[in-house]
């Protein structure tokens, strides 16, 4: 990203904060980048039941629905950061190897760009730490 986008989200996320400041005092001192932490990850039976039977029971399986909406928010220009951060969760609990999801966004790359592809890199390996971490 280069510093005057970087400015821009700065300006847009102070902001955001001083209209949540004016609406709720209480929510001051809220991080918009927390949301991804709120929506727990679903278990893989319950996706392949949502995302891989009752949509087109004849078609994808879960892993690979998951799989195509990271590759869809990366030509996007990975700009949903916990979006993305969520469906990596996701696919990984579908059965997706870290690997795999670091194909689709390498693949993406040439959709949304290499910054695009630098932050979902980023985005997925903070997500593969954190489960790491998780199973210490």
């Amino acid at each position: 990203m280069n510093e005057a986008y970087n400015r821009m989200i700065q300006q847009m996320m102070e902001s955001g904060q001083e209209m949540l400041k004016s609406f709720n005092p209480g929510l001051e001192g809220m991080k918009a980048g927390s949301f991804d932490k709120l929506f727990p990850t679903m278990p893989a039976d319950l996706m392949e039941m949502w995302f891989g039977k009752t949509f087109n029971r004849e078609g994808l399986d879960a892993r690979t629905r998951l799989l195509i909406t990271l590759a869809g928010f990366c030509a996007q220009g990975a700009l949903a950061e916990p979006q993305i951060k969520l469906t990596i969760r996701h696919a990984l609990e579908a059965g997706a190897t870290e690997r795999e999801i670091a194909e689709v966004i390498w693949q993406m790359s040439m959709f949304g760009g290499l910054p695009a592809m630098r932050q979902a890199l980023e985005l997925a390996q903070a997500v593969f730490d954190e489960k790491k971490e998780g199973s210490s």
